[in-house]
């Protein structure tokens, strides 16, 4: 295949410089070649040569795009501005009460590290370390209802993205969807995320910002249920009730039956 090609820019070549020698016979040669060109056609190689009924969809972009998704981005600062400017006022104040211990550090580090100093650095070491996890922790812990929101906005889309994904296939008529990571390389025309951002805003225009009182992520209540399971089956059977003993007999000679 690569040796007719070779052969054929070379005819091409040839026919080029030929044609520029001779303008009436390019001209001829032009004519004659608008027929053949148009029946050469359908030979030519397609420009998007796609294979009905396959696509590939980014299911994450697809949320991160729908419109309950940005909607609510847009609404959780407000919601939540409370939360995230207590958090921020403790992360300032955090930074402000590490920097001068990590600037003594720093500067007890540039004298002769003695044995002594050695250990002095140590617990400086650790005391820094500890008061920054114990800073996170805070953050983290003032930053619990805003996770908890982002979490929960979340979930309502993903319980709709099946379906989502089934109309978008339905509509485009396909029959095999897969996964970005799965391909090697693909046409634009296999993409199905910016429809199924379409399903996913006709069947959730927006989402709820605040999860109900006590609400945990899906993650959180598969774990709790699955270590309950396991808590049940590791459970002794209870044991079994101890047989109805006997009436006693009484005591003594009985009486002859009639």
């Amino acid at each position: 295949m690569m040796k007719l090609i070779r052969n054929s820019a070379l005819v091409a070549a040839i026919s080029l410089a030929a044609l520029s020698a001779n303008p009436a016979l390019a001209q001829k040669n032009k004519d004659k070649n608008k027929d053949q060109e148009a029946a050469a056609a359908p030979a030519a190689a397609p420009v998007s040569n796609v294979v009905q009924g396959i696509a590939v969809a980014n299911l994450q972009a697809a949320i991160a795009n729908a419109d309950a998704f940005r909607i609510a981005q847009q609404q959780r600062p407000v919601t939540y501005k409370p939360q995230l400017d207590q958090a921020q006022a403790r992360g300032n104040a955090l930074e402000a009460q590490i920097k001068p211990m990590i600037d003594r550090f720093n500067a007890a580090r540039q004298g002769t590290l003695t044995p002594a100093l050695q250990t002095q650095l140590q617990g400086q070491a650790r005391a820094i370390q500890e008061l920054q996890e114990k800073g996170k922790q805070e953050i983290q812990q003032i930053l619990l209802p805003v996770a908890l929101s982002e979490a929960f906005v979340n979930e309502q889309l993903e319980e709709k993205l099946d379906q989502a994904v089934q109309k978008a296939m339905e509509k485009s008529k396909v029959s095999l969807l897969l996964q970005p990571g799965a391909v090697v390389a693909r046409a634009n025309a296999y993409d199905l995320t910016d429809e199924i951002v379409t399903e996913l805003n006709a069947l959730l225009p927006t989402a709820q910002l605040v999860p109900p009182q006590g609400w945990e992520p899906r993650e959180i209540r598969e774990a709790r249920a699955q270590q309950a399971a396991q808590q049940g089956a590791a459970r002794p059977a209870a044991a079994p009730a101890p047989a109805a003993a006997a009436p006693a007999k009484p005591a003594g000679p009985q009486p002859e039956g009639r």
